[in-house]
């Protein structure tokens, strides 16, 4: 297989593109694909300091690099779960890339700052395991940039994620969710604006990125996501996308460009409800917001 663009041997096939790319293709390709989603949604405006949550896996690592390449004010943020070697050998990748390219890391550790890991969160709050470690991600990712001054918090969220979360919310017709399921989250009510500049990029697209650019990332599964039914919603979009090419990416941009309007009524109801937590200050519908219930329950 020839390059699309030089015609040099192919190093990867994109099918949904019906392409293969060299190698300086590929990243030139990747670039350009984060660049338009964030033109297209408006995601990083000139002057914008952004923080990226990273989490030691391709998603997040390749996104960094992208981000520093489009030449974007861009800061890494890691936080540690206490997930044993796996959060140990994603937090040496995380500080391995920051080392070798200069750039900031700030870091936060659950257990010695917060006082819990997820396993024990999970277990006394009586939720799954990715419902807490969700939930503290969400609250702590946002304080961290109100703290640092920064305006953007961007995830590693790819297109395979999109699908599949947007696959689940409409298995059960979850309209608060599909009121929220967005590209960007705009600041507002104490949150800083929540972006997901990969949404254009599968997986295997930011696995390959890392493997060209030789950043070195965390390969395995989180060990506490075992039973999450949303990789068995990926699996069951993998085998549409091997039939049908382009299935996940006519979906998720299908829903944002048909449907999506339909649901955010709700969410801007919910979001006009909001008031700050009694504790912490973070908005919430609730007196008390439930990452400071989680960490009441959690610390016992």
């Amino acid at each position: 297989m020839k390059c699309r663009r030089c015609r040099a041997p192919a190093v990867i096939e994109i099918r949904r593109h019906n392409a293969g790319f060299c190698r300086d293709c590929f990243l030139r390709h990747s670039r350009e694909q984060v660049r338009k989603a964030i033109d297209d949604f408006d995601m990083i405006r000139p002057g914008d300091r952004v923080l990226v949550a990273v989490s030691g896996g391709k998603d997040s690592l390749a996104l960094w690099d992208i981000l520093r390449d489009l030449d974007v004010d861009v800061d890494g943020l890691y936080l540690g779960l206490g997930i044993g070697e796996y959060s140990d050998d994603s937090g040496r990748c995380a500080r391995a890339y920051a080392d070798e390219h200069g750039a900031k890391l700030v870091e936060l550790d659950l257990p010695a700052d917060v006082g819990f890991d997820i396993p024990t969160g999970a277990r006394v709050a009586r939720r799954a395991p990715c419902s807490a470690c969700g939930l503290s991600k969400r609250h702590l990712f946002n304080q961290a940039a109100v703290d640092g001054g920064y305006d953007v918090v961007a995830t590693g969220h790819n297109l395979d994620d999109e699908a599949a979360v947007l696959f689940g919310n409409v298995l059960r017709w979850s309209t608060e969710y599909l009121g929220r399921q967005l590209p960007v989250l705009p600041a507002g009510n104490g949150f800083v604006r929540k972006v997901k500049p990969l949404v254009r990029l599968g997986e295997r697209e930011t696995a390959a990125y890392c493997v060209l650019k030789g950043i070195d990332y965390q390969v395995e599964e989180c060990p506490m996501a075992a039973g999450n039914r949303h990789l068995g919603y990926k699996a069951a979009l993998n085998a549409i996308e091997d039939q049908s090419p382009g299935s996940k990416h006519a979906f998720y941009f299908g829903f944002l460009d048909k449907a999506s309007p339909l649901f955010t009524p709700e969410a801007v109801a919910e979001q006009e409800q909001l008031q700050a937590c009694a504790r912490c200050g973070t908005p919430t519908t609730g007196e008390v917001c439930a990452f400071c219930r989680l960490v009441e329950r959690a610390r016992g």
